[in-house]
């Protein structure tokens, strides 16, 4: 009976195995040349990228057991009852010169600064998963096909590898209308294995910038961690996006946990006239990784914003709390520290003007 078990074990182990080798989604790994050169870096030890502060990314049994209990108890309020209102993206606007943003929910957004037209996260995809028959499922409809709307995108910026931000589907919809794409430090290796040119990207360290017609980029820290399957964890970077233009001063946190980077960041790149802060998904028991609501507003403070919009929210389910929790606390906090929120519809392009005038419509509670 022994022997059986093991053969079953052994094949089983086998079938995942091949299935990851051989299933694109999953991406790729970064070379041994990049591995080497990784080596020398002060954020990377023994073959693994580091957080800026000593951060715990493991949980305890105790843990594990409590999220099984909150999933067979069914937490309220988890998922909307229907599918979310969408705002037909208004296309004439974006392909415009002014500057403005649209959100696709999520940390999805299209940006246009000084006329270009730049993709941050671009998940636009059914599933935040690598199958689909396990993941969370996206509220809304299928977005991909807003792709095909979409003006030539002259750049795509990915703030780390995870499925809620690296989605295969699109990048492979999005590769051939891209100019360049813009990837924290071995995320290349993704986007190579999916048939994107490696001299259409280009890989940044924490504090690195470049420019980019005409704009200035910088690849900022955060406090989270990657990995697509259960052996590359960490092998690539994560961070946030600061880009700079001749009218808007723009910033996205990307995912990770409250700490003193966001004053850094403020210290050298702020004021910014509008943030996008994550403050979805948030949980006691990770919370080094992800922020509260009121920790976003008050890293929107540290990174000396203007204008602030919650991220990382009305689109998936990856966390324990109701799905309109993050964006009605991050709103009190908002108005009790004197910030300047705004919350637009998912698909609604918001102009990137000086009076930053979006009145809150509370859209979620339709």
């Amino acid at each position: 009976m022994i022997v059986y078990l093991l053969i079953f074990f052994v094949v089983v182990l086998v079938f995942i195995l091949l299935f990851i080798n051989l299933n694109p989604v999953f991406g790729g790994n970064p070379s041994k040349i990049q591995k080497e050169q990784f080596s020398h870096l002060e954020n990377y030890m023994d073959g693994k990228f580091i957080n800026p502060e000593t951060t715990k990314l493991t949980m305890s049994a105790t843990d594990y057991f409590s999220m099984l209990e909150e999933n067979i108890s069914g937490a309220k309020d988890r998922n909307p009852q229907g599918q979310i209102p969408f705002s037909e993206p208004n296309w004439t606007k974006i392909k415009s010169g002014e500057d403005s943003l649209t959100w696709f929910g999520h940390s999805a957004f299209l940006l246009s600064i000084d006329n270009k037209k730049m993709l941050v996260d671009p998940m636009l995809g059914p599933i935040a998963s690598p199958v689909s028959f396990v993941g969370s499922k996206r509220y809304s409809e299928d977005l991909l096909h807003l792709i095909d709307e979409m003006p030539p995108i002259d750049a795509v910026f990915i703030t780390h590898d995870h499925y809620d931000h690296l989605d295969y589907p699109s990048i492979k919809k999005l590769k051939n209308k891209v100019n360049h794409f813009f990837v924290p430090l071995g995320v290349g290796a993704h986007l190579i294995d999916w048939g994107v040119k490696k001299d259409k990207i280009t890989e940044l360290n924490w504090w690195e910038e470049t420019e980019f017609q005409g704009l200035t980029v910088a690849f900022t820290p955060s406090k989270h961690f990657s990995g697509r399957g259960p052996l590359n964890r960490n092998s690539t970077l994560w961070g946030g996006w600061v880009i700079l233009g001749g009218k808007t001063r723009f910033y996205t946190s990307g995912d990770g946990g409250y700490d003193t980077h966001f004053k850094e960041i403020g210290k050298r790149y702020g004021p910014f006239d509008l943030t996008l802060i994550e403050g979805g998904q948030y949980d006691r028991r990770w919370s080094w990784v992800h922020m509260t609501p009121e920790q976003s507003v008050q890293a929107h403070i540290d990174a000396k914003g203007k204008n602030m919009m919650l991220i990382h929210w009305g689109a998936f389910t990856l966390a324990y709390h109701g799905w309109t929790e993050p964006i009605e606390r991050a709103l009190k906090a908002s108005e009790k520290y004197g910030v300047s929120m705004i919350a637009p519809k998912i698909g609604e392009t918001v102009p990137l003007d000086e009076k930053y005038s979006i009145p809150i419509s509370s859209w979620w509670t339709e």
